[in-house]
């Protein structure tokens, strides 16, 4: 009865719109060194103060990229190769997709950014042409929004609609944000107690969902200028940071999974990442999210193996080098030059070694390789170590995407 009410409601909704314009404090934890001996755990001359204009920033390691491995030749393939693809399921094609999934979305809303970015109108226009059955013959595909990763299927729409494709996409859009705040009579006692203490109700600590609730969120504040939608966004990304990151600036994936999981810590980043880069500077919770930012940025530093690369645990020397948390840390890092939080000298470098141990791992079908599968918490090593390997998933196409939308990108987004 339940699934049937919320179809209903996300059908008649789909209708209007296209009919009417066609847990725990965290412990601290010891840097685990790579080499021999201690490593002492160092500020690396971090910029706090945001640098009003870009131009003022020195990207030199943003410049003269390799022949094959420029931001818009890698993003044009990874464009063109998700359009070449059906739907995923979860991010992968071994099944056909019941929903939208939020792998799905991650590509899609890089892909709209990177197509912005570029000045591709035919791609942009492929992107749309891609979306517009759902709001008819696929409208089954739209996900129910009960869950942090349902809900940030809205980033999409509201992207569409900040490209200038119209209202029935920012109504769509704002429906799963304002839903995400919107309390069912069916939650839980701890979504409940989330929900009366100004949180989403959808609030659980795991990390994943600083980028879920941060997208979505982010998008409506973009598409409506409304404070409301980044207020709750940062409000709610400080309880995360309280809750799970260490003191080394790292985070474990949930209370009761202590494991810096790479692509978990990733979604930390990136979800930072996006919420400084349109946090209104007087927000009170601004300075708050950017020191856990750059914490996190400092410790990442100390990490990055020689190649550029990052591992699946992150502190784990033993652990294999991993693509969508290297692509995810990459783009945090790209961000933070670009906007000023951090100094090209030392973040440049590595993100631009990030970027260019990522493109070694990019085949010629188009596809990124090393991409840890789907991981839900564990309570032991051997669960995040023993991860499938996929090549092609999303989690890891929509991440290095976003890394040559933000290389390319010289538009302030706000």
């Amino acid at each position: 009865m339940k699934t049937m009410l919320y179809s209903t409601k996300i059908w008649l909704l789909i209708m209007v719109i296209f009919l009417s314009s066609s847990h725990l404090q965290a412990k601290t934890t010891n840097l685990i060194s790579f080499q021999k001996g201690q490593q002492t755990h160092q500020r690396l001359d971090c910029q706090s103060a945001k640098i009003p204009d870009s131009l003022g920033v020195q990207l030199n390691h943003f410049k003269k990229w390799p022949k094959g491995k420029s931001p818009k030749e890698i993003g044009t393939r990874i464009v063109n190769r998700y359009l070449s693809s059906p739907h995923s399921h979860w991010g992968k094609y071994s099944k056909a997709a019941n929903r939208i999934t939020y792998p799905d979305v991650c590509t899609w809303l890089g892909a709209l950014r990177f197509s912005k970015a570029l000045g591709n109108k035919d791609l942009s226009t492929q992107l749309e042409e891609r979306f517009l059955p759902l709001f008819v013959e696929e409208s089954h595909l739209l996900p129910k929004p009960n869950h942090v990763d349902n809900n940030v299927f809205g980033a999409v729409p509201l992207e569409l609609f900040l490209q200038g494709k119209g209202n029935p996409y920012l109504k769509l859009g704002l429906y799963y944000a304002d839903t995400q705040w919107e309390v069912p009579s069916d939650v839980t006692p701890a979504q409940k107690d989330y929900a009366e203490k100004g949180y989403s109700w959808q609030t659980r600590i795991w990390i994943d969902d600083m980028f879920m609730i941060t997208a979505v969120q982010a998008q409506a504040y973009r598409a409506t200028g409304d404070l409301k939608y980044i207020d709750r966004a940062a409000k709610e990304m400080v309880l995360y940071l309280d809750e799970i990151q260490l003191e080394n600036g790292l985070f474990h994936h949930s209370p009761d999974a202590p494991f810096a999981w790479g692509r978990g810590n990733g979604w930390m980043a990136a979800g930072m990442a996006e919420l400084l880069k349109i946090l209104p500077e007087n927000n009170p919770h601004r300075e708050r999210i950017l020191q856990g930012y750059l914490l996190m940025m400092d410790t990442l530093l100390l990490y990055q193996a020689e190649d550029g690369m990052w591992r699946q645990l992150i502190d784990d020397k033993d652990s294999w080098k991993e693509t969508s948390a290297t692509a995810m840390f990459t783009y945090a890092l790209i961000a933070g030059v670009k906007h000023g939080w951090l100094n090209d000298k030392n973040y440049g470098l590595a993100a631009r070694s990030g970027w260019l141990a990522l493109t070694n791992y990019f085949n010629e079908e188009d596809n990124l390789t090393e991409v840890c599968e789907g991981t839900n918490v564990g309570d032991n090593r051997t669960h995040y170590m023993n991860r499938s390997r996929v090549v092609g998933d999303l989690h890891g196409q929509a991440p290095f995407l976003w890394c040559a939308a933000e290389l390319l990108d010289n538009t302030n987004l706000k």
